[in-house]
């Protein structure tokens, strides 16, 4: 189930904080519950997603796409992400969460989350976002300029467009292995 509840808290708690610019960080500080706990005890590598929408979503409030994306009946969507996980995070435990954008490209946003718990990283997140309006993808520049800012994007660091250049060479949609027929289900093509 999606944390509406702490959603809504992280909202409420940073939707009046101050306007922040485009390549800025948020700092956000959360817990882990036992539902968001897997068998192991340790925050659940899906929760770990989902909670990172706690950072994200007051991240663009906070730097103003939000408004924009209103006004402009537009929308943002998550295109991809890979997520590096190096330290537990445990029930109860306190973390600090820091989200920011590093720069776009002609159709993605590229964003990097963190976790961080007594000094040490716990996850890394890198997250290509895509604009959305009723003709497909807008463009990051468009969006930036229809924010105020400026459309140009800082040079994106060489380890993303390193990540940029491996998932373009990813087959899509994926080569299905051969399966049998009482495996195939419905949905599957052929």
């Amino acid at each position: 189930m999606y944390p509406m509840l702490r959603f809504a808290k992280e909202m409420l708690k940073f939707g009046r904080k101050p306007r922040i610019g485009m390549l800025d960080a948020h700092v956000s500080t959360h817990r882990c519950w036992p539902w968001d706990l897997d068998p192991w005890v340790e925050l659940n590598n899906g929760r770990t997603l989902t909670l990172y929408d706690l950072g994200r979503v007051p991240l663009v409030v906070r730097t103003g796409i939000i408004a924009t994306l209103r006004r402009q009946g537009w929308g943002i969507t998550v295109a991809g992400n890979s997520v590096r996980y190096r330290r537990r995070i445990r029930a109860f435990h306190r973390f600090t969460m820091v989200s920011r954008t590093l720069g776009w490209d002609g159709r993605f946003l590229y964003m990097e989350q963190s976790m961080w718990r007594r000094g040490e990283c716990c996850n890394h997140m890198l997250l290509r976002g895509a604009f959305t309006g009723p003709g497909g993808i807008v463009s990051p520049a468009e969006v930036m300029q229809a924010a105020g800012a400026d459309p140009d994007s800082p040079p994106l660091p060489d380890w993303v467009k390193a990540w940029i250049a491996a998932d373009a060479q990813r087959p899509w949609p994926p080569v299905l292995p051969e399966l049998a027929p009482e495996d195939r289900g419905g949905d599957l093509p052929g």
